[in-house]
């Protein structure tokens, strides 16, 4: 039996949903849309809600990865440590070192963690072998995935360092350790062999503790472990909380905009089946009233009147699922090769509670006016059925009619205000639409402007390298991030072998060469490496500026760039772990001299998870330019400037690359498809409300249609009287959707800063302009006018007699 009841019920159901055809469809696409969009955006929000948290019970990564001297404990004994209290799993130990590996064209890679095991799998950090197989002999590694890219394939091969003698290592894996346990895997008979200059060895430990959810908790753990090993045997460690907050600022900027669209498309859903019952109840009183006067009872009412939301509804939801995880799949693919820990399935919860949720929102709007249909009264239901009011929105009609303009326009004006409550689900249903295409439109330009403000750098036109230090970005320049590396520059001229080192070449003799070379219209140089900041544990990176960098500059948050001795550049994030602010000086150590520099800005950097500093080059004399960026001058083309000066530069021991268009990250092209298809579905939703309000609206008036087209007015009018009736809707839904759709996007983007670590510039706060606004706002007009057009022909093509005739 149907839960709404059989036999005449159900005939009533039946032939409610049959005879509102428009209704009935505008229930079903719109929950349709709804419900995708929800789909896609759930789906999503688990992707992308703590993805290191599921990779990480997934691989049993390590809570805490220690390093231990050979020299004074021995194997047997830290195996042992895996019987600790507390202890709930171990690995190890496996022998560790640090490369500084090098590429057949002698581009540098950043000093890596190599770590000698002898196969994935493990009770502790199982890693995923995204692509490849495991190092199986020597001269075999295994990279870290993050390092994939166009100049790290499948059978890339490397040097293990810049010495003449250093082995060749080829790339045969590329794995994912969610607990970063590592940056390069080889055999451990590979990893002792490759323990030279500088770098020693060390054994690595993996554990797993039965809590370990706090800092404290880790501080005890590894206390335990200290006190249990000989005084000195423990050299360093790195704990999972570490590793999990800097993983989960990408993910968790991306929460608050799906939060953002998934709010207004619940909003327009309500808006938009309530809008649809309650038309369906105010023009069907005399209907009703019949019901009741043939014995239906008030709750049969309301379950005839529920009933006929939710069937359409269940129809749309259906579809809407499917539709949504369509939909995802591209999007999920998209977040997996960002994070590389994702399901490309969408969580089978969100397919329950998400149409579960839809039914409940349904019949929860559909319920209020069908209450009101039951409350009805059975002769004032057919009394005011068969003699509607007359007197509403007079007042209108007569302030419309005193305006300079046609009388089926200022007809249509005033029409809405015989309907207060549906003119108000039209205006709230085009503010909605309006407020989410404000939103995606700034937000899809902060996030345009973020790629841009990306890797300053690499904007230079060319790049030439004198080796002389750290040489940035290049063709094998990799920094270790999270994310896929973006693509550096691409080589113009000829390079060395594996085994041909190349020296370096002068800084002064290729500055020098850049200086006389036709076409150079500016140029600076830069310095890479390591440095200490006072008030931070651990190496920040540091990069140093020789001459007018503003080329290069960061996009600044606050204060201003460098330009000139004892001044330096941070991001958000150091000035928080300093507890410093602009204004401040810092003690910087750069290759084991300190200098006293003072804080002049705030940089919108979040490389390095945001521990940079950036200084002026004479502020350390002691430290030379590694690379030149150099912008060309107009009309000169850089790979022929490029061609020229290597000509010069390469007999010098140097280098000359023509940098590639930037391209965008990932992340944010996976944010900005988003944006772009859950805003395309609220404002299907926006303009279907519009369309099913003005299809009521028409019905109820075909009988005054036809007498203003018996008096004379034509089709071209009777177009135009409807579509000036939404015209004013449109453009009192857009002067609120346009500032509220501003405000939105000037409270999420903040927050989805903060989530990231970083505060935000004003570059990418800043994106609207009045121009921009007033399309938006026309943008929410052209919605209305468009939900309103179908109807508008529907009543330009009924013919006069046949809406004389209607009552």
């Amino acid at each position: 039996m149907s839960p709404f009841g059989s036999g005449a019920l159900g005939r009533v159901v039946r032939s409610g949903v049959a005879r509102r055809r428009v209704q009935t469809l505008v229930i079903a696409v719109a929950t349709m849309m709804a419900v995708a969009s929800a789909v896609v955006a759930g789906s999503l929000m688990v992707a992308t809600n703590a993805p290191f948290d599921h990779a990480f019970a997934r691989q049993h990564g390590a809570h805490l990865t220690a390093q231990f001297d050979p020299n004074r404990v021995s194997a047997v004994r830290l195996a042992s440590t895996g019987r600790l209290d507390e202890v709930t799993a171990s690995a190890g130990p496996f022998p560790s070192t640090t490369i500084s590996p090098v590429g057949r064209d002698g581009g540098h890679l950043p000093a890596l963690t190599l770590v000698g095991r002898p196969g994935p799998g493990g009770d502790v950090d199982e890693l995923d072998l995204k692509s490849g197989r495991w190092a199986r002999k020597p001269g075999e590694i295994v990279l870290s995935a993050s390092f994939s890219g166009p100049f790290l394939k499948l059978g890339a091969t490397l040097r293990s360092s810049d010495t003449a003698n250093a082995p060749t290592l080829t790339v045969v894996g590329f794995a994912l350790s969610a607990g970063a346990s590592a940056d390069v895997w080889a055999t451990p008979a590979q990893v002792r062999s490759l323990v030279a200059g500088d770098s020693r060895l060390t054994s690595q430990m993996l554990y797993r503790f039965d809590s370990a959810g706090t800092k404290a908790r880790i501080a005890e753990d590894q206390k335990r472990l200290t006190a249990a090993l000989p005084a000195g045997a423990l050299i360093g460690t790195q704990s999972w909380l570490d590793t999990k907050r800097a993983a989960d600022q990408g993910a968790a900027a991306t929460i608050p905009f799906l939060f953002a669209f998934g709010v207004l498309g619940i909003v327009m859903s309500v808006i938009i089946v309530g809008s649809v019952i309650s038309g369906a109840v105010g023009t069907s009183l005399r209907r009703i009233g019949i019901l009741k006067a043939i014995g239906f009872t008030p709750r049969e009412v309301v379950r005839a009147y529920v009933a006929q939301a939710l069937i359409p509804a269940g129809a749309g939801i259906a579809l809407g699922v499917v539709l949504g995880n369509l939909l995802a799949v591209p999007l999920l693919e998209d977040t997996e090769s960002v994070y590389g820990t994702v399901s490309l399935t969408v969580a089978w919860w969100v397919d329950v509670v998400v149409p579960v949720c839809a039914l409940l929102v349904v019949g929860i709007a559909a319920l209020v006016p069908a209450l009101r249909a039951g409350r009805l009264r059975t002769v004032e239901a057919i009394a005011v059925g068969r003699a509607p009011r007359s007197t509403r929105g007079q007042w209108a009609h007569r302030a419309a009619g005193r305006l300079p303009l046609p009388r089926p326009v200022t007809y249509g004006l005033a029409s809405p205000f015989a309907h207060p409550v549906r003119a108000l689900a039209m205006v709230l249903a085009v503010t909605f639409g309006t407020v989410a295409a404000t939103f995606a439109v700034g937000l899809t330009q902060s996030l345009d402007a973020v790629a841009g403000a990306q890797d300053p750098e690499n904007r230079a036109d060319v790049t030439a390298v004198s080796g002389a230090h750290d040489s940035g970005p290049g063709p094998l320049r990799v920094e270790k991030k999270p994310k896929q590396p973006s693509a550096g520059p691409q080589r113009t001229t000829a390079t060395s072998g594996p085994d041909q080192q190349q020296p370096s070449a002068d800084p002064d003799a290729v500055r020098a060469a850049i200086a006389a070379q036709p076409g150079t219209a500016s140029y600076y140089g830069i310095a890479h490496g390591d440095a200490t900041v006072s008030g931070i544990s651990g190496t920040v990176r540091a990069s140093l500026y020789q001459g007018d960098s503003s080329s290069g500059a960061y996009e600044m948050i606050a204060g201003r760039w460098i330009d000139g001795r004892g001044q330096v550049v941070v991001p958000t994030r150091l000035l928080e772990r300093s507890g410093t602010r602009i204004g401040d000086f810092v003690r910087v150590t750069f290759e084991k001299e300190t200098v006293r520099l003072r804080i002049v800005g705030e940089a919108f950097d979040t490389s390095d998870d945001g521990m940079q500093v950036h200084a002026d080059l004479d502020s350390f004399p002691w430290a030379e330019p590694g690379a030149f960026n150099i912008e060309v001058k107009s009309g000169v083309s850089p790979a022929d400037y490029a061609r020229e000066l290597g000509e010069v530069v390469e007999p010098l021991g140097g280098d000359v690359f023509v940098n590639s268009a930037p391209q965008g990250e990932n992340m944010i092209l996976l944010l900005e498809a988003m944006a772009g298809l859950l805003t395309l579905m609220l404002v299907s939703v926006a303009g279907l409300g519009v369309l099913n309000s003005v299809v009521l609206d028409t019905r109820e008036r075909v009988h005054d249609l036809g007498v203003c087209k018996a008096l004379g007015m034509s089709p071209r009018q009777t177009v135009g009287l409807v579509l000036a009736s939404v015209a004013g809707i449109g453009v009192v839904g857009a002067l609120i959707g346009v500032p509220a759709g501003f405000a939105l996007h000037g409270y999420v983007l903040p927050v989805m800063g903060e989530a990231a670590g970083t505060r935000l510039p004003p570059s990418v706060l800043d994106v609207y302009d009045a121009p921009q606004l007033v399309l938006l706002g026309l943008a929410g007009v052209l919605v209305a006018l468009l939900g309103a057009t179908a109807p508008a022909g529907w009543a330009a093509k009924v013919r006069t007699a046949t809406a004389l005739r209607t009552e």
